[in-house]
This record gives structure tokens, sequence and C-alpha cells, in this order.
């Protein structure tokens, strides 16, 4: 008897005892063993985040994707700084600023603007001359500060120079314009500055501008 059960394997020392057996038996083959599941996963490429940020930019409604400017000045502000009131006064709000140095302001346009039945009645665009006159104002934001030694009493929109009109603005349009400070000589009041307009990303009109101090 002690023979016998040290003659038999023990079958919890041996894995897969049945196909062991099964291969020892002859005229059998061996049971071929269990085929590995292999799962495809697709690779992902390197620009997979941002394409996934874009998707779950679009699957939010149309009205929530977009944030609103910022306000550095409001139209209160505004209006304690340019002396213009309506229906010349054409800046919004400053959505950036740095004293002595540039401001960036916009011009919400509408088909309410008092010149579109003028121009033109059947494609009312924003006339050239006004884009030009909403720059200067922005200009005059960063000139008539405190910090420039300027107010609102002293500095005038003098001249402009290499004026382009790029594309037209519409009723409908957002006017963002940068006016930046180029050159300022106190001694003779005379501020030079660059200014770019854009709507949506794309230039409508550029320009040079000169601004310069009233004196007694």
């Amino acid at each position: 008897m002690e023979a016998a059960a040290a003659a038999a394997p023990a079958r919890s020392a041996l894995p897969f005892p049945g196909r062991l057996a099964a291969a020892a038996r002859p005229g059998r083959a061996p049971l071929p063993a269990p085929a590995r599941r292999l799962v495809a996963r697709p690779l992902r490429a390197a620009g997979d985040g941002a394409a996934h940020a874009v998707e779950a930019k679009e699957a939010l409604p149309i009205e929530k994707r977009f944030p609103p400017f910022p306000s550095v000045m409001d139209i209160n502000q505004i209006r304690e700084i340019l002396p213009h009131r309506f229906p010349f006064l054409l800046v919004d709000r400053v959505i950036e600023y740095k004293a002595g140095e540039y401001a960036v302001g916009i011009k919400n346009v509408t088909i309410n603007d008092n010149f579109f039945p003028g121009h033109f009645p059947e494609r009312p665009i924003m006339p050239g001359v006004l884009m030009v006159e909403a720059m200067a104002q922005v200009g005059g934001l960063v000139m008539l500060q405190p910090e420039v030694g300027g107010s609102r009493d002293n500095f005038f929109f003098a001249g402009i120079d290499k004026v382009r009109f790029r594309k037209p603005v519409i009723a409908g349009d957002t006017l963002i314009m940068r006016m930046t400070l180029t050159k300022y000589q106190k001694r003779f009041g005379l501020a030079k500055m660059e200014g770019k307009a854009y709507v949506g990303g794309d230039l409508v009109c550029e320009g040079e501008f000169l601004l310069v101090s009233a004196t007694e």
C-alpha cells in the first residue's frame, strides 16, 4: 500500500494533471495550450490631448463656448477719462491697458449705430473715418492719464499717416483696437502712436496717429 501510494504522483504537485496524463498515454497527441486573447488598442498620437479638448469644447452648446471679454475699464470709467458723448463715444470697453504704453479697446458695432441709415441703407458698413476716430479715442485713453501727465482738457487728435483699410466692418462685428505709444516728446506735447484694429483676428485697419497737447 505504501509503495503504491508513493508511485502515484500527487495531483496537487503537478500542474494540469489531466493534460500530462493525456500526453503520457500512447497514441494520443498532447492538448494545445489555450490561446491568449489579444485586445488591440489604438495608438494615441501626440496631438490627441488637444483633439479631445476641442471635442469637449464642441460638445458644449455654442452659447457657452466663448468667454466674455475682460473689463479693465467699463463704459463709466471711460466716460470719466474721455470728453466724448453720444453719438460720438466710440469705445465701449478697455480689455487691456498699461499706463503710458498701450491700450486695447473694443467697439461693439450694431445696426442701431446712428451712421448706418446713411452708410449704407442696403449694406451697413462702418465708415472708415469713424474707425480711425474710435482708434484715436483708444489712444486718448493712453495719453489722458495722470501717469502720463495728461488730462481730458489738453490732448487732441492732431493727425494720421499711413492709414490702410483692409476689410469692411459691418453691423454685428466687434472691433478690437490696439493703440501703442511709440514716441512721446513731452517738451513739445507730441505723442506718436501705432494703431491696429481687428475683427475676429483679421486686421481691418492700421495707421500711425499723432496726438498733441494744447498749451495756453
